[in-house]
């Protein structure tokens, strides 16, 4: 029963924090969207702060877990690379939309501790590898890596975005268009 009330908290506190921010959630909030007395939250978590930080880790976890970026060593070529990442950031997006809502609102917020920002960060470190593996084969523009990430990253989570809001449609066409566009803006031309 306890991981119950501990999964309907961190449930409800995934989905208003993608929704109302970190700022703009109480604890109360929590509580009611949960279920739970707002003191059950304090016998799971020390405060608001140990909340999210528990919530993010976890969901950042959860993406690289989805990346399944071991996998990733068996494909040689820096294009099967790409899409293979590509193809699995589609899946967490489809699977775990708030998740993926929530890290990006929140990976760089005051509040997240030095675990927090080092899981995000060896998550960060995983595509900085690939990058660095392309641009050794000569496949991936001489660029700085972080703007790199940030122009497929940036795309993928924008897009679904444009998805969320009824704005775009998900289709296999979409997506590969998508893919295709950000290969293009980092590839060796």
């Amino acid at each position: 029963m306890a991981a119950n009330k501990r999964d309907s908290i961190l449930k409800a506190a995934l989905q208003l924090f993608a929704e109302r921010g970190y700022d703009g959630t109480t604890v109360p909030m929590i509580a009611d969207r949960a279920q739970v007395g707002a003191g059950t939250i304090y016998r799971y978590f020390e405060n608001k702060e140990s909340l999210v930080n528990g919530l993010f880790q976890s969901c950042v976890k959860e993406f690289a877990d989805t990346l399944h970026f071991d996998a990733l060593h068996s494909k040689e070529d820096i294009r099967e690379q790409f899409h293979f990442i590509f193809q699995r950031l589609v899946a967490f997006a489809d699977n775990n939309l708030l998740a993926l809502l929530f890290i990006d609102s929140h990976n760089s917020a005051y509040y997240l501790d030095q675990e927090s920002k080092k899981v995000f960060e060896e998550l960060l470190g995983t595509f900085r590898q690939v990058i660095l593996n392309g641009k050794k084969a000569g496949m991936i523009k001489d660029f700085d890596i972080n703007a790199l990430i940030a122009l497929v990253y940036g795309a993928y989570v924008q897009i679904f975005k444009l998805i969320s809001a009824g704005i775009l449609t998900e289709t296999r066409e979409l997506l590969a268009g998508v893919e295709e566009s950000c290969w293009d803006a980092v590839r060796v031309i």
